[in-house]
């Protein structure tokens, strides 16, 4: 199998876009930024969220956070979180989508917003919220036999949990969920 390029991932990314909800939504509002890094073979930015915050602490996350009522959309929500969190500035992604919502353990209904850039951006990471960023493999993100599920019981509700380890990371949660997804619209 020929490796994963940045244009093979456009072209089904693009073609295959989840159907759009016909109501507005209820609810708490996040959005996070899934950052595709544009390399012969692209990259996926992640971070690992600062240990002194007091929820997800360590946690592998993509740069993102509640809805603020001066954000026009969740794509500047998503955007904002991204400058505010590593400073990669708004205007460096080239936004190309986005998946289906998802709802966290928090109660948030979270949108993934698909966005490409470039391989030199300079990170300014800001420790208050981040401790670390670090490029996984597109591909290797992409495989669905990388995660496992975990079957947690919540109030009396089965919720699956996926996970999966790149280098020392533990990728999992909705994090983990969120890259699935992307591997299954895509079909990779």
């Amino acid at each position: 199998m020929n490796p994963l390029t940045l244009d093979d991932f456009l072209t089904r990314f693009i073609l295959l876009q989840p159907e759009k909800p016909q109501r507005s939504p209820v609810g708490r509002q996040a959005a996070v930024l899934v950052p595709i890094v544009a390399r012969e073979t692209p990259g996926l930015l992640l971070t690992r969220r600062s240990r002194e915050l007091r929820k997800h602490a360590g946690q592998v996350a993509f740069p993102g956070g509640m809805q603020d009522a001066s954000d026009a959309s969740l794509i500047a929500t998503a955007l904002r979180e991204a400058q505010e969190e590593v400073g990669i500035d708004p205007c460096q992604v080239k936004v190309i989508g986005q998946l289906a919502p998802v709802t966290s353990s928090t109660g948030f209904r979270v949108t993934p917003v698909v966005g490409v850039i470039a391989p030199d951006i300079a990170l300014h990471i800001n420790p208050d919220e981040v401790e670390s960023a670090f490029e996984m493999p597109l591909e290797e993100a992409l495989r669905l036999n990388r995660y496992a599920e975990l079957e947690v019981h919540r109030a009396g509700l089965r919720h699956p949990v996926w996970l999966s380890v790149y280098q020392e990371y533990l990728v999992w949660g909705m994090t983990a969920g969120i890259i699935r997804s992307l591997s299954e619209q895509i079909a990779f």
